[in-house]
């Protein structure tokens, strides 16, 4: 196991020099910057919409990152035949897998957390023009700490994203590793309507199929918190420690099956 720590941050320092993470974390910043003035054209509202724009901006752009990334960490290796000298070293391909995820992980986690930090800057700045009794009608205070738990949702949902990035970048190219991680997060959105399909089509084809895509896709929407986060709503703990091993049931899988595709794959 010692050679996944290698492998993640070479992973992490490659990603850190790529142009496109410097670009999405800068533009998600900028974002969060902008929701300021945006807040302004409705009255009163101000922190939701930051707070809502804010989480969203997260969410969005760590998701490019996990996808972009994600696609070429295994197919850029092969491409760039620097997978070869690689894997002749003390290291196995199942640790190479691991390495690559956990170095992918390791760079969302550094741009979420820049990305809450801009969050908390710009809403502690609001808040200080803002007087008391004002800020005790708001549902939730401006430095609300169950924002925090929003954002452990969505690096829960990204961590899956990189997953399914990652097993089709074993054996696919990463054009289609883009389309096929992008169909699967879309579906997983509305995971939860698959399983009554059946209220809405009479084709038990498309029915059956329907059932086969509840069962097998992740369901994403049930990471997404930030509504109830903004509107001052509990974010039960057992709830974030069942998404949790949900989302780590589904890692574990599909970490296994790139393993498996890739220590099947000839380089010859």
């Amino acid at each position: 196991m010692s050679a996944i720590g290698p492998v993640a941050a070479a992973v992490f320092r490659e990603s850190v020099r790529d142009r496109v993470f410097y670009n999405l974390v800068l533009f998600g910043v900028l974002l969060v910057g902008a929701s300021i003035v945006i807040g302004q054209l409705t009255a009163g509202q101000d922190v939701k919409i930051i707070k809502d724009l804010g989480l969203a901006a997260t969410s969005l752009f760590g998701l490019f990152i996990a996808i972009f990334i994600g696609i070429n960490l295994v197919s850029k290796e092969v491409e760039r035949r620097s997978v070869y000298p690689l894997l002749a070293k003390p290291i196995t391909r199942p640790q190479f897998i691991a390495g690559k995820y956990a170095g992918l992980l390791l760079t969302l986690l550094v741009n979420l957390a820049v990305m809450t930090v801009a969050l908390y800057t710009v809403l502690y700045f609001l808040a200080r023009g803002i007087p008391a009794p004002i800020q005790g009608a708001w549902d939730a205070p401006a430095l609300d700490p169950a924002l925090l738990k929003a954002v452990a949702m969505i690096f829960l949902e990204l961590a899956v994203v990189t997953a399914v990035a990652l097993f089709f970048s074993t054996y696919s190219s990463p054009m289609l590793s883009a389309i096929f991680t992008l169909g699967v997060y879309v579906v997983g959105q509305f995971n939860a309507e698959l399983k009554r399909f059946d209220a809405i089509v009479d084709s038990p084809a498309a029915i059956a199929v329907a059932k086969a895509c509840y069962y097998v896709l992740p369901d994403f929407s049930r990471f997404d918190v930030k509504l109830a986060v903004v509107h001052g709503v509990p974010v039960p703990g057992a709830f974030m420690a069942a998404s949790a091993a949900y989302a780590a049931a589904y890692v574990a899988a599909l970490l296994f099956g790139a393993m498996v595709i890739f220590a099947r794959r000839d380089f010859k």
